[in-house]
């Protein structure tokens, strides 16, 4: 809190800390203005009333702070640039031209950035086009739910189409506001506000459904669950780093001993997120098959439906939390093996004249950060796998909320790492301008 204090007594920070707060008020304000086409009085009728029933679009809906089953103009959300941008950075280890952009510095990035917002526009108009069909046919609050208007007509669809796909960009721009001119991370920002917004209402209704009791049980547990994530966020192994001596022209440099931190943790969130998406693909495919040919699925459906799709849509059953936990280790290694290669720290530490004590540079050195990356990937995916199906155990428990039946809980593992992680970076990014701020003006 003395960072924050501080950065308020400064002109600047204090300007773009207003600005954050400035544009999530916006982004909150238009989460709650609905699309043309939808009767808004029964959507949110439907919405009171939803406690036992599953929706495909949880994950979704959770990050855009309720906005996908009020059907707003900012229902789509984030998830299309999100899910660009990690497309776009696991394409650089296959295409070889993306993989030059991503060495050519500033420009290149500003080229990648350019294929991103492109994929993240053609996303938004496939996912915003997905969640207008299941509305029109009656399947996205569940099956025979209706929640548009009386005589909506083609043109009435795709103009909700184009509306939620408008907002999915203006969405990306906010966020992109906030990086260049606010605080943090403008995308986990508007996530954070999105989870944040229903934790009081989720709080609610926990209390009134389940008890003071429970929800006594559910405040301690969310305490902890705080603590363990700080500890294992915050956890990271330092390999200690000697650089040899060297000479650059007539001055002497080198002989410093500093160290390489390795988180615990080194994917983030991304893993239950590309999990969840995944899991929800085979649901979305056969609800708009059935909708289109429902005779179609009844001979050589049946398996499928019996084994695949309850499996999917059953979020309490152990079947599907183990095939959860599954995804999400395997994608735990996956997107690490992407972005961290030790071959080539190996061989920027052997060029700057570093190595790690006892260990010699160049493939030795390779091999050894592979190993220990792999211990820390051990424990780190089989930590996010346990953070994530937490709120199934609750469920079990007892516990039930309006989004408790999705598995997506605002007081599950998953909301609460998003929530902490944003936290502690917003953190450390006013602290280090804060001090800059001090430096600047101690030179002055």
């Amino acid at each position: 809190m003395s960072a924050i204090v501080s950065a308020f007594k400064n002109v600047d920070l204090r300007n773009k800390i207003l600005f954050t707060i400035a544009m999530v008020i916006l982004y909150r304000i238009g989460a709650q203005i609905p699309t043309p086409g939808v009767d808004y009085a029964r959507i949110t009728q439907q919405i009171s009333d939803l406690t036992n029933q599953s929706t495909v679009y949880s994950m979704i809906n959770l990050f855009s702070g309720g906005a996908l089953l009020q059907l707003s103009i900012f229902a789509v959300g984030i998830m299309p640039f999100i899910t660009a941008s990690i497309i776009v950075q696991l394409l650089t280890v296959v295409i070889p031209k993306f993989e030059q952009l991503k060495k050519e510095g500033q420009s290149g990035q500003a080229k990648m950035t350019e294929y991103t917002r492109y994929l993240t526009v053609a996303l938004a108009l496939l996912q915003s086009s997905g969640i207008v069909a299941l509305a029109d046919r009656e399947q996205l609050l569940g099956q025979g739910v209706p929640v548009l208007k009386e005589n909506v007509g083609i043109l009435g669809l795709v103009l909700m189409v184009l509306v939620m796909t408008s907002g999915a960009v203006l969405l990306m721009w906010l966020g992109e506001l906030i990086t260049d001119r606010g605080i943090g991370n403008g995308m986990s920002l508007l996530i954070t506000a999105g989870i944040a917004t229903m934790m009081p209402a989720e709080g609610l209704n926990i209390l009134t459904s389940s008890g003071g009791f429970i929800f006594g049980a559910v405040l301690i547990g969310v305490l902890i669950l705080v603590v363990g994530v700080v500890f294992m966020e915050q956890g990271q192994r330092r390999i200690p780093v000697q650089y040899a001596k060297r000479m650059i022209g007539r001055r002497q440099y080198g002989e410093t001993s500093t160290y390489l931190p390795l988180k615990v943790n080194q994917a983030g969130v991304i893993p239950v997120i590309f999990a969840s998406s995944l899991m929800t693909v085979p649901i979305l495919i056969t609800q708009i098959i059935q909708s289109n040919d429902p005779q179609a699925m009844n001979n050589q459906g049946n398996w499928w439906n019996r084994t695949v799709i309850s499996v999917l849509t059953d979020h309490t059953s152990w079947a599907y939390i183990l095939v959860n936990l599954l995804l999400i280790i395997f994608f735990s290694f996956f997107y690490v093996s992407v972005q961290y290669d030790p071959n080539d720290q190996a061989e920027n530490m052997k060029k700057y004249g570093g190595f790690i004590p006892g260990i010699r540079p160049g493939r030795p050195t390779a091999e050894y950060l592979g190993y220990v990356m792999n211990r820390l990937l051990v424990v780190g995916s089989i930590y996010l796998g346990l953070i994530a199906i937490l709120p199934n155990i609750l469920i079990n428990m007892g516990v039930q909320t309006t989004s408790a039946s999705s598995g997506s809980m605002p007081f599950g593992g998953t909301a609460i790492l998003i929530l902490v992680s944003v936290a502690l970076t917003t953190v450390k990014q006013i602290e280090s301008q804060v001090m800059q701020a001090n430096y600047e003006g101690f030179l002055k």
